[in-house]
C-alpha cells in the first residue's frame, strides 16, 4: 500500500506559477511510475503529465506543453509538477498517482495508487 500526499496548489493570478508536489509513504517509491491528472467541475478527471520510474521519460498533455514540468526526487519520496504561465482553464483539483510500473500511462485505470489532490484556482 502506497500513500500519496499533495500540497502546493492555491489561488494564483493568470500567468502565475505554483509547484505541486506529491510525497510518497513508502521507500519503494521510486519503484513507481508517477503520473499528474485534473479534474475540473462537472468535467473527467483527465491526464496532465507522466514520468517513467528511472525520471528520464516524460510525457504531457498536449495543453500543457511548455508550461508545464514533471521531476521527482526519490530520495525524498516526492515527485513534482511545475507549473508556469497558468490559465483560468487550469483551475482544478490536481491528482498525482503512482504506478507499479516502468513507464507512466495516460490512462486513469493504470495507476494503483492516488492522492486526495490539491486545489488549484488561477483567477483571470
Amino acid at each position: 500500500q502506497v500513500q500519496l500526499v499533495e500540497s502546493g496548489g492555491g489561488l494564483v493570478q493568470t500567468g502565475g506559477s505554483l509547484k505541486l508536489s506529491c510525497v510518497a509513504s513508502r521507500r519503494s517509491f521510486s519503484n513507481y511510475a508517477i503520473g499528474w491528472f485534473r479534474q475540473a467541475p462537472g468535467k473527467e478527471r483527465e491526464f496532465v503529465a507522466a514520468i517513467s520510474r528511472n525520471g528520464i521519460t516524460t510525457n504531457y498533455a498536449d495543453f500543457v506543453k511548455g508550461r508545464f514540468t514533471i521531476s521527482r526526487d526519490d530520495a525524498e519520496n516526492t515527485a513534482y509538477l511545475q507549473m508556469n504561465s497558468l490559465k483560468p482553464e487550469d483551475t482544478a483539483v490536481y491528482y498525482c498517482a503512482a504506478r507499479w510500473a516502468f513507464a507512466g500511462s495516460r490512462i486513469k485505470s493504470d495507476y494503483d495508487y492516488w492522492g486526495q489532490g490539491t486545489q488549484v484556482t488561477v483567477s483571470s
